[in-house]
C-alpha cells in the first residue's frame, strides 16, 4: 500500500513539473498593430480587426506602433475606448510622432515606449485648415485627455511613516497638451501647448522607456527573450472599406446621390446621372451595411424618402406633406446609417457620433446644391457637359417653325371687316374668317381692310382706303 502511495506522489510531482516546464517553454505571443498614418476610419478598422485577431491567438501582449500627426477625434476616441476596455495589456511604441489624436491613443495604453528623438503631445483640436476649433471642442478634448490619464490610477509611495499617492500619469499634463492656458510650474508656461520630447516624457511619467525599435522594446525594456512577434497585416478590403467610410468621401457620395437624381429628373428616360446616383448610393450603404451600422430598415427609409419625393414631383401638384416627409426620410436614412444605434436605442452611440453624422450628411447636401448650380451653369458651354444640352439652331428658312405660317401668305391681301375692330376683331378674306388686330383706331364693320403684317401668329390690318391714299 505504501508503495502505491509513493508511486502516486511521484507521478503527481512529475506531472506538475512537466506542466510547468511546458508552460515555461511556450513562447509569449506579442501582437503588433501599425498606426502609421492619419487616424481615421481606416486605422479604426485596423484596431478592430487587430484586437479580434490578437484575442483569437490568445496573445499575451498587444503593442501599437504609432507614428502619426493626428486625425479625426471621433475615431481616436473609439480607439482609446477599445484600448482601455481591452483584457489584453496594450503598450504603445512611439516611433517619431504621437501628435494630437496619436497622443490620446498613446496615453490610453498601459505603457508607453518612445524612440529617442520622438515627441508626444500637441492635442489641440483643429479643423481641416489647421485652425483652432471653438472652445466647446477643446473642452471635450481636455476632459477626454484628463480622463484617459486618470484611468491608469495612482502609485502608492511610502516614505517612512508617510504614505502619499501620486498619479501614474499626471492628468494636468494631459490637459496641457490640449489647452495653452494650462500652467504647470517647471513644465509649461501659459500660452504654449505642451509637447514632450522622449526624454521629457520619461522625466514626467509619460514614457516608460526608450528603444530604437519594437524588438528592442521587447528584449531590453520588457525583458522577454522567448516570444513570437505577429504583426497585423491589413487587406486591400480593409483599406478600401476605410476609404469608403471616410467622412469626407461619404459627403461626396451624398453629393453624387442627390445631384444625380436632380439631373436625371431634368431629362426624359434613364441615363448617366441616374447611374451615377445608384453607384454612389451602393458605395455609401454597402460598407456601412457590412459593418453592421446600416440596418435594412434604415436603407428602406432612404428608398421610401426618394419615392415620396418622386411622387411629389410627378404626381401631386405643389410641394406639401409628401415632399417634406421625403426629405426627412432621406436625411434620416443617411444619418442613422452612420451611427451605431440598435433600432431606436441610442445607448451604444458614442458622444459626438450623431453630430458627426449630421455634419457629414449636411456637408453632402450643401455640396450637392453647389454641384447642381455649377453644372447647370456649364451645360451648353465648353467642356464635358456640352453634350448634355441641345445646341442645334432651328432656322425658319430651313423649315423649322413653331406656329402656322398661313398668315404670312396673306400679307398684302384685302378683305372686309366682319366685325368691329376695337382694335381686335374678325376680318373676312377670300371667304375665310380670321382674327385680326387694327393698326389704327377702331374700324367699323364692312370697311375694306388690307393685311399689312403677320407676327407671332397674329394678322394686323389697316383700312384699304387709307393705304391707297
Amino acid at each position: 500500500m505504501r508503495k502505491i502511495y509513493f508511486i502516486f506522489i511521484f507521478l503527481t510531482v512529475v506531472s506538475v513539473f512537466g506542466s510547468l516546464s511546458a508552460t515555461k517553454m511556450q513562447p509569449k505571443i506579442i501582437f503588433s498593430i501599425d498606426l502609421q498614418k492619419e487616424i481615421g476610419s481606416t486605422t479604426w478598422i485596423y484596431i478592430q480587426k487587430g484586437f479580434v485577431q490578437a484575442d483569437s491567438l490568445q496573445a499575451d501582449l498587444i503593442i501599437i506602433h504609432i507614428n502619426t500627426y493626428g486625425g479625426e477625434v471621433l475615431y481616436a476616441d473609439s480607439i482609446r475606448t477599445k484600448i482601455l476596455n481591452s483584457k489584453i495589456p496594450v503598450y504603445a511604441f512611439v516611433d517619431n510622432n504621437a501628435a494630437s489624436a496619436g497622443a490620446l491613443i498613446a496615453i490610453a495604453c498601459d505603457k508607453i515606449f518612445m524612440r529617442p528623438g520622438s515627441s508626444i503631445g500637441a492635442a489641440t483640436v483643429v479643423n481641416q485648415n489647421a485652425e483652432r476649433m471653438p472652445d466647446k471642442y477643446q473642452s471635450y478634448m481636455r476632459a477626454t485627455m484628463r480622463a484617459t490619464a486618470e484611468s491608469h490610477g495612482k502609485d502608492t509611495i511610502i516614505n517612512g511613516k508617510d504614505t502619499t499617492y501620486q498619479w501614474k500619469r499626471n492628468p494636468l499634463i494631459a490637459e496641457a497638451m490640449v489647452d495653452d492656458r494650462t500652467v504647470i510650474p517647471n513644465i509649461i508656461d501659459s500660452g504654449k501647448t505642451l509637447t514632450f520630447t522622449a526624454l521629457e516624457a520619461v522625466k514626467f511619467g509619460y514614457c516608460d522607456g526608450l528603444a530604437e525599435n519594437l524588438e528592442e522594446v521587447i528584449d531590453k525594456q520588457l525583458k522577454i527573450s522567448d516570444y513570437e512577434l505577429i504583426t497585423y497585416k491589413p487587406t486591400i478590403w480593409d483599406d478600401l472599406k476605410g476609404f469608403l467610410m471616410n467622412g469626407a468621401f461619404q459627403s461626396v457620395l451624398i453629393m453624387l446621390i442627390i445631384g444625380g437624381i436632380y439631373f436625371e429628373l431634368q431629362a426624359p428616360g434613364i441615363g448617366f446621372p441616374l447611374a451615377v446616383s445608384i453607384t454612389a448610393a451602393v458605395l455609401y450603404f454597402a460598407p456601412l451595411y457590412m459593418d453592421g451600422l446600416a440596418a435594412n430598415w434604415e436603407i428602406l427609409m432612404f428608398v421610401i424618402g426618394l419615392l415620396l419625393l418622386g411622387l411629389e414631383l410627378f404626381v401631386i401638384p405643389g410641394f406639401g406633406v409628401a415632399g417634406i416627409s421625403g426629405i426627412v426620410l432621406v436625411m434620416g436614412g443617411l444619418v442613422l446609417s452612420l451611427i451605431n444605434n440598435v433600432d431606436f436605442n441610442f445607448e451604444a452611440v458614442k458622444t459626438g457620433a450623431i453630430s458627426a453624422a449630421l455634419l457629414t450628411v449636411t456637408a453632402g447636401m450643401v455640396l450637392s446644391f453647389g454641384l447642381i448650380i455649377y453644372i447647370s451653369s456649364k451645360i451648353g458651354s465648353k467642356g464635358l457637359f456640352k453634350k448634355m444640352a441641345l445646341e442645334t439652331t432651328l432656322n425658319k428658312n430651313e423649315g423649322y417653325i413653331g406656329v402656322s405660317m398661313v398668315g404670312v401668305e396673306m400679307v398684302g391681301k384685302t378683305g372686309i371687316a366682319a366685325t368691329v375692330l376695337r382694335p381686335s376683331g374678325k376680318v373676312r378674306i377670300d371667304d375665310v374668317t380670321y382674327d385680326a388686330i387694327s393698326e389704327q383706331d377702331f374700324i367699323e364693320k364692312g370697311t375694306e381692310v388690307k393685311v399689312v403684317r403677320y407676327e407671332t401668329g397674329q394678322i394686323y390690318v389697316e383700312r384699304a382706303l387709307s393705304i391707297e391714299k
